[in-house]
């Protein structure tokens, strides 16, 4: 038995028309099929929240109703997801979330001026499966995918999308943002697929040594020791894109480099992949210094998020300065995460969601508080 979705011709009903309010998707797999759905159905309630649609599943088919253009996506995204299946991937909770926030990025590419939002269809519901022809362009395949040696790792998010873009495309990238949208973890993934392609010559990571007040000093142990807690999830990352004997070996010959940023006052980092996370806890010096270590032939990637500073307070962040200032310059990208980019449980979403809005409100009720200072001085 195919596999594949029951194509529109093969069915004998015409290709889905622009304007469609419904759609079918009848499909040739009933056990692949139950992957996509999920168990007691959770991936399609999931999908049918996260798209705006509404979907039924009888037998083989998934019925999708609703706008045109949310239909459109609806088809698209679960097509999508039914292709990864039968090319052997896992489809799990997350993949149908990200697959949801990618659809984001899906309408902004969808041509809508081919809906007419008008139009109802006449006669019987097509039973549809996306061709050259019929099917709006998925830009999850046109995306840049960073391959290494445990396979492609693709965007989950629209920005991770322009942040894999970037990371192709320039020499020096900031990735600014909330916990959990993947800016060290990109980062590190495109430095190992460039290292292993023989594009760049090492790796260099690196973070300032400041988490909540503490210093080196305080800790136990020699200074790898001391150190090696705040370089763990640049650790992790790495282990992650690599097998673990192939870290270490490429440790002990220098091609990957883990180092506090204490440690590269004074270098010129040539043929280099340098990658500074949590860089909202740099000076403006250490910043400055951090960026002029860029050598011949090197990427830099700066990671960190200005809403986790851990400075002393009349500190000014590295990070925030750095970005002010360079903003604009050719050769410089810069990424802005949101919350739809947290790739995460959906709850962490929510969570800095909540935290922006009570710092707004904070800010407001500060700034009104001294303008009725003024108003009552004067």
């Amino acid at each position: 038995m195919s596999a594949a979705p029951v194509s529109a011709s093969a069915s004998g009903h015409a290709p889905l028309a622009p304007g469609a309010r419904n759609a079918t998707l009848q499909f040739g797999d009933n056990a692949r099929l139950a992957t996509l759905l999920g168990d007691h159905d959770r991936h399609l309630v999931r999908l049918e929240q996260g798209l705006g649609v509404r979907l039924s599943c009888r037998g083989n088919r998934i019925a999708i109703s609703g706008d045109p253009g949310r239909v459109a996506l609806a088809r698209s995204t679960i097509t999508t997801l039914y292709r990864r299946i039968e090319e052997g991937g896992n489809v799990d909770s997350s993949e149908v979330d990200a697959a949801i926030r990618m659809s984001d990025l899906h309408g902004d590419v969808l041509d809508l001026r081919r809906v007419n939002p008008r139009g109802a269809m006449r006669g019987p519901t097509p039973i549809f499966e996306p061709t050259p022809e019929n099917d709006p362009r998925l830009p999850l395949s046109d995306l840049p995918a960073i391959r290494t040696k445990r396979g492609a790792i693709s965007p989950r998010s629209p920005g991770q999308a322009g942040y894999m873009e970037m990371l192709a495309g320039h020499e020096m990238v900031f990735g600014i943002g909330p916990a959990g949208t993947g800016k060290t973890y990109l980062a590190v993934a495109q430095a190992v697929a460039m290292l292993l392609a023989g594009q760049v010559d090492r790796i260099v990571l690196s973070r300032p040594a400041v988490e909540a007040g503490e210093r080196l000093g305080f800790l136990p142990g020699d200074l790898k020791e001391k150190i090696d807690p705040y370089l763990r999830p640049l650790y992790d990352a790495l282990h992650d894109m690599m097998p673990g004997d192939q870290v270490v070996r490429r440790m002990t010959a220098g091609e990957i480099e883990v180092a506090p940023l204490a440690f590269m006052r004074g270098r010129t980092l040539a043929h280099a992949f340098v990658i500074l996370d949590e860089a909202q806890n740099t000076t403006a010096a250490q910043m400055k210094m951090f960026l002029t270590r860029l050598g011949s032939g090197s990427r830099m990637v700066i990671t960190g998020d200005l809403s986790q500073i851990d400075l002393p307070n009349g500190v000014t962040s590295g990070l925030r300065e750095a970005v002010e200032t360079l903003e604009g310059l050719p050769g410089i990208g810069i990424t802005r995460f949101e919350s739809r980019d947290v790739v995460r449980h959906p709850l962490v979403a929510r969570i800095v969601d909540a935290y922006d809005q009570r710092a707004a409100a904070e800010r407001d009720s500060r700034s009104r508080a001294r303008r009725e200072h003024n108003g009552t001085s004067k």
